[in-house]
């Protein structure tokens, strides 16, 4: 009888292939689309809408408004680059520079933080659900990747503006300006901007309606730094 498994190993690679390839052309396509088309919500929403109604897991609900980048005051859109990521306009979605400051900063036992660019965040934010997983980090930066071949910067900032986390129920920046402020994202003042802006790391632990003495100090040096970011 024949050893059956080299046909069952060739098969099995075939069909790993052919998942590979949908998932590639599936996900090209949904960034291609969200291109010229403004997202009527992001797929975390229905994650989380989906474990609230059908597992009846804790679930409130989420306010989001879309807003066009011009919409959105430029005291925000500067405050978010000076707090997020300085050098958005001149990486390709992996600020390098920040990495190797984490990794020197590990290795000198100085504490973890994040070194996420404002265009993986926009990524997880828009098209993944919420979780800590290895499989989560790679389609963050396939999707990064992505996002930086197909669109342009401003569209990456609009995205990330009106996708990103504000705090408990609060997503983007019109639905951010409204409750924290009750006004329009376009009428922030630059000490509004700068304090929605220092929340973002812990939207859900800190907060821009009572800000601790930490989250004023960030927001002083995030208003420090505004005016050198660029006006997108």
């Amino acid at each position: 009888m024949a050893d059956s498994r080299p046909n069952i190993l060739k098969k099995l690679t075939g069909l790993l292939i052919r998942l590979i390839f949908l998932l590639v052309m599936v996900s090209a396509l949904q960034v291609l689309a969200v291109r010229i088309v403004n997202p009527p919500g992001t797929v975390n929403m229905v994650y989380e809408w989906i474990r609230g109604t059908v597992f009846d897991k804790p679930y409130v609900a989420k306010a989001y408004a879309w807003k066009d980048l011009d919409d959105i005051s430029p005291h925000l859109r500067q405050a978010v680059l000076a707090s997020e990521d300085q050098r958005f306009l001149s990486h390709n979605g992996f600020d390098f520079t920040e990495i190797r400051k984490v990794i020197d900063e590990v290795m000198a036992n100085q504490g973890v933080r994040g070194a996420s660019t404002i265009t993986m965040q926009a990524a997880r934010s828009l098209f993944l659900p919420s979780s800590r997983s290895i499989a989560r980090k790679l389609a963050e930066a396939w999707y990064t990747v992505l996002m930086e071949l197909f669109w342009d910067k401003h569209r990456i900032l609009e995205i990330y503006l009106n996708t990103v986390d504000w705090g408990t129920g609060i997503v983007g920046a019109q639905a951010g300006a409204r409750a924290y402020f009750n006004r329009d994202a376009g009428q922030l003042t630059p000490s509004q901007a700068a304090l929605m802006a220092a929340v973002l790391p812990s939207p859900h632990k800190w907060s821009a309606r009572s800000p601790g003495p930490y989250v004023k100090k960030r927001m002083k040096r995030i208003m420090g730094q505004m005016g050198a970011m660029p006006r997108l």
